[in-house]
């Protein structure tokens, strides 16, 4: 199992974006290859705003909130107090934006890698948890 951010799965879902063909191509053989992932709940709303922005299409942005909930590779984790204390430190630490923090603290607790394309992300949390790009 892997945390994944919203950073891969907007790559994975618009064909338009720069990381498509590298988030589609590691989703696919990652899951096809029994992979699992997991994500802070936080990923709903980080998602329906950045396909409803980057589309202008709330319908789909709607629709997409819909399918991920129902994927069975997903793992969406609750925030509860001790996550959203974890991700507050690490947000400080690392100097990292509130929501970017989330997914780290997950990873962090499961002890699995994070999966992103955020390039603060990629380098600021490396002391304390496995990080990697699709």
């Amino acid at each position: 199992m892997m945390v994944v951010d919203a950073s891969v799965w907007v790559s994975y879902l618009l064909p338009q974006d720069s990381h498509h063909t590298a988030s589609e191509s590691w989703f696919d053989g990652y899951i096809k290859g029994g992979g699992k992932v997991a994500a802070p709940t936080i990923l709903l709303a980080e998602l329906a705003g950045a396909v409803a922005r980057r589309t202008g299409d709330i319908a789909l942005a709607r629709q997409i909130i819909t399918a991920i909930i129902n994927l069975p590779e997903l793992n969406l984790v609750a925030i509860d107090h001790s996550l959203s204390l974890a991700a507050a430190q690490i947000a400080a630490d690392l100097k990292l934006r509130g929501a970017d923090s989330f997914y780290i603290a997950l990873a962090q607790a499961l002890q699995i890698p994070l999966v992103t394309w955020d390039q603060e992300q990629l380098t600021r949390p490396n002391k304390i948890i496995q990080i990697q790009t699709p």
